[in-house]
């Protein structure tokens, strides 16, 4: 199992239209590619940011499921909805240690 960590900053004062937004129309269709894990919003560090972890197989899954996800019509129709929200976007890879009770 891999974990993508994405975190998105969002223009201040938006995130909860954000979070709705992502909500009702990309979550329906990203969730068809990935298992959503968790999502929270940063109350320290960089403000104005939500953080989504996604799981995946393996990382050559998640190469797949991603191109998937790009010619699905539905999330090349959602992104223009997104992108005025964004100031930044990170995506991190994280492997679960041996012991860590998500595997």
């Amino acid at each position: 199992m891999i974990y993508e960590m994405r975190t998105y900053q969002v223009q201040p004062g938006k995130a909860g239209e954000f979070l709705k937004m992502y909500e009702v129309s990309g979550l329906p269709i990203i969730s068809q590619y990935a298992r959503l894990i968790g999502c929270w919003v940063k109350e320290s560090g960089v403000l104005n940011s939500a953080v989504f972890i996604w799981a995946y197989d393996d990382f050559a899954h998640r190469t797949s499921q991603r191109v998937l996800l790009m010619q699905d019509p539905d999330w090349s129709a959602f992104i223009p909805k997104m992108l005025p929200y964004l100031v930044h976007q990170e995506s991190v890879f994280m492997n679960p240690a041996t012991f860590s009770p998500a595997k």
